[in-house]
């Protein structure tokens, strides 16, 4: 595999790994945070540091991190509040206006999620209706107007290290117990979108979840089992509660991908981040 330069906008929690083994492999990587308390953590994992902010129009040297980019990953996640449901698309408008001088052999990776899809009560593929209105739909739209190669990950929930689904439902009282998860493990997804890179495989869209699904109920339970927690209590709801099963068949196939974490009851943590 070539060495390329890779630009991660967003160095969170999960671009920060995903670009701290995209240097082991032998890239150049640049990153960017919004916060210069951070800086030095990119620095420390090999990778170029900058500060960036959106508001939505952008802040900080991003001419400097685009130049001479191969690949571009957005990873900044929407954060509606007080900005509404439209602060994120601005946001990736502002970007936009700057791509248009890169040369058509950059590739971009959008980090998306499986919220676009409605809940169908069924098994959801890629080939599926979105919610045309969702903030995440109108970004990929947008990049996808660059007319660059782009391939949007949509991600389930993102789990593993320090983040462990039952820790925030202890004690709590829980009516969502027989839903089916769409959970990826962090090593997962850096893994995964490592090989889309190192595959050359854009101008796809790819659903990134575990292949298997169990319900809330069990994961929860099995974790407050693990760490001594008090356990949730499970109440049937009023109405059935609203689910989708996400399938992560075609990106399987498509990369040939192996999932190290194949099963959401079996996921590994850890109290760092």
């Amino acid at each position: 595999m070539s060495e390329k330069t890779i630009a991660i906008l967003g160095c969170g929690w999960l671009g920060l790994p995903l670009g701290a083994e995209l240097v082991r492999q032998g890239h150049r990587v640049k990153g960017s945070t919004t916060r210069a308390e951070r800086l030095q953590l990119l620095t420390q994992a090999g990778i170029e540091p900058y500060q960036l902010t959106f508001t939505p129009q952008p802040e900080g040297d991003l001419a400097g991190f685009l130049e001479n980019v191969d690949v571009l990953i957005v990873s900044i996640p929407p954060r509606a509040g007080k900005q509404g449901d439209a602060f994120h698309p601005q946001q990736i408008a502002a970007l936009t206006s700057y791509l248009s001088p890169l040369t058509a052999h950059r590739s971009l990776l959008y980090i998306s999620s499986t919220s676009v899809y409605p809940d169908t009560g069924s098994e959801v593929t890629e080939a599926d209706a979105v919610l045309e209105n969702h903030p995440l739909v109108q970004a990929e739209e947008l990049l996808k107007k660059t007319g660059l190669p782009l391939t949007v990950v949509r991600f389930g929930g993102l789990m593993g290290y320090d983040r462990i689904p039952g820790k925030y439902f202890i004690g709590k009282t829980v009516t969502t117990g027989e839903v089916p998860v769409n959970f990826i493990h962090r090593d997962d997804s850096v893994g995964l979108l490592s090989e889309i890179i190192r595959q050359n495989s854009f101008g796809e869209i790819f659903n990134a979840v575990a292949p298997k699904h169990p319900v809330r109920r069990e994961i929860y339970l099995k974790n407050a089992a693990q760490y001594g927690w008090e356990p949730p209590q499970f109440e049937l709801p009023s109405t059935p509660e609203a689910f989708k099963i996400i399938s992560p068949a075609k990106l399987i196939k498509r990369l040939n991908y192996r999932f190290h974490f194949p099963d959401p009851l079996e996921f590994s943590y850890s109290t760092r981040q």
